[in-house]
């Protein structure tokens, strides 16, 4: 029996048979195994051809044929997948084995399966893999977190495979306990929603705003790339944008406008209700999905409901137009900071309530190359960390606050131009409603709390009294002195 397999990985779809291939390259032994085992020999006799990956044709075998400690890692779908995989795989392992889930499973799922994994001896890590297709082929961004024992015997694997920024240092590296890395992740594919929204709102408001073509938008976004907004998803908007049907009809015109999701977007927004913590753009991000799908009553609606008169917004020859492309650019680079800046706050909440302690630049520096959102810009996330590792927000940085004052004129510009138009911005939006309110010193919320008073007599604060002690008003003089419980829901 061969027993010098590194590490088993199970799930031969497209993350998988490249991960694995990725591993191969860069000298390990890889145990491949599928629960269709057709799979198993059909990516043996073609994509793995003359690799050093060995097959498995069952669960037993592949143990079998791993050194140990064991590592087995599953990449299937999210859920009772998991669990079901778990239970097979746990009989066939020995103290000190581990077992990694590289999927995208909820954290909370993750940290119960360690709990649950470690009281049968074994290890559990749960691991973000970021990249795609290419990442995993070429080099992800990975983001382990579980057990820590695992770590030492995972580490070579990991970082060895993961994508490299300058000096060789890995996109990779130990995120926390229980369902940490998990959690990194999903707030990682929150961004990448938050990103691609805004992108899509500079497209729409080049394309009906300015009445721009496919191959003035190419341009642009190519121009963008070499700036400050230098980035994986620029990147591929550029590529996307300059490509063309037979008939030279750009793709995307024919793509129907409905977006999909898998659900990580939405688990973020849905943690941030739990911690109260206002991740406003990726909700609106998510939100904006769910408007896409609702296509046929777009439609409908659209021959019912008047906008504005005119549908553009209105420059002034070409120089005009030219300023209103680089309000656009500001407004997408100023909106992404506040993006980055709510996952940061997110994050952070997080790990106080679950007792991580994460390493926020080190978080920047694993998202910088290999991932959906790698891009230049987290370099200046990792350099505010490193000079304050305590920084609350990342708009109180001094390099961000700076961009963001730069920035802001153009984004109101654009924002306001796209309100005449009648064109959606509401990532744009609501970024900038977060900037203002994060800004203020008072908001309206006192007339809230007043208003709640009124009638639920919820009671309120005084500005002129201590924090914490809370106070009732008899409104109508036909209320009592009995108010209600405070509570924060």
């Amino acid at each position: 029996m061969n027993t010098h397999g590194d590490i088993a990985l199970i799930g031969l779809a497209v993350m998988g048979q490249n991960l694995i291939l990725n591993m191969n390259d860069h000298g390990f032994t890889v145990v491949a195994y599928n629960r269709t085992v057709s799979k198993v020999d059909e990516f043996l006799a073609k994509e793995a051809k003359g690799t050093k990956v060995i097959g498995a044709s069952s669960i037993p075998d592949m143990v079998a044929k791993l050194k140990k400690p064991r590592r087995v890692m599953m990449l299937v779908k999210a859920g009772p997948a998991v669990d079901d995989l778990i239970q097979q795989l746990v009989p066939h392992l020995e103290p000190g084995d581990i077992i990694i889930d590289g999927g995208n499973s909820l954290a909370q799922d993750t940290a119960r399966r360690v709990r649950e994994v470690e009281a049968k001896g074994l290890l559990y890590v749960g691991t973000g893999v970021s990249g795609g297709e290419e990442g995993a082929r070429r080099g992800p961004s990975i983001m382990p977190g579980g057990s820590p024992a695992a770590w030492p015997h995972l580490r070579p694997i990991f970082q060895g495979v993961a994508a490299k920024v300058e000096g060789g240092a890995p996109c990779c590296d130990w995120v926390g306990e229980g369902g940490a890395g998990h959690y990194v992740k999903m707030v990682h594919n929150g961004i990448e929603y938050g990103d691609m929204q805004l992108i899509g709102e500079a497209y729409h408001l080049m394309k009906e705003g300015l009445g721009m073509s496919y191959d003035e938008m190419h341009e642009v976004f190519a121009e963008w790339n070499q700036g400050v907004l230098d980035s994986y998803l620029i990147e591929i908007t550029r590529d996307i944008l300059a490509f063309k049907e037979p008939d030279g009809t750009p793709l995307v015109e024919r793509i129907l406008d409905t977006a999909g999701q898998k659900g990580t977007g939405k688990w973020t927004v849905q943690d941030s209700m739990e911690h109260g913590i206002p991740i406003t753009l990726i909700s609106e991000a998510v939100y904006a999905r769910f408007v896409s799908a609702l296509k046929d009553e777009r439609v409908a609606a659209s021959k019912v409901l008047e906008g504005p008169t005119i549908p553009r917004i209105e420059v002034a020859g070409d120089a005009g137009k030219r300023a209103m492309i680089d309000a656009i650019r500001d407004a997408l680079y100023a909106s992404k900071m506040i993006s980055y800046a709510q996952g940061y706050m997110l994050m952070r909440a997080a790990a106080k309530a679950n007792g991580w302690n994460l390493n926020y630049g080190g978080i920047a520096l694993m998202w910088r190359g290999g991932c959906i959102i790698r891009s230049r810009f987290l370099g200046k996330i990792k350099d505010a960390f490193d000079r304050d590792a305590s920084l609350v927000n990342l708009l109180l940085d001094p390099y961000f606050k700076g961009e963001i004052e730069r920035a802001q004129p153009g984004w109101r510009k654009a924002i306001a131009g796209a309100v005449t138009a009648g064109i959606p911005v509401p990532a744009f939006s609501t970024a900038l409603a977060f900037y203002d309110s994060y800004r203020s010193a008072r908001l309206p919320a006192n007339l809230l709390q007043a208003q709640r008073d009124y009638f639920g007599a919820h009671t309120y604060e005084r500005t002129d009294g201590p924090r914490g002690e809370f106070h009732h008003t008899n409104w109508t003089g036909r209320g009592g002195e009995t108010s209600s419980s405070t509570y924060n829901a």
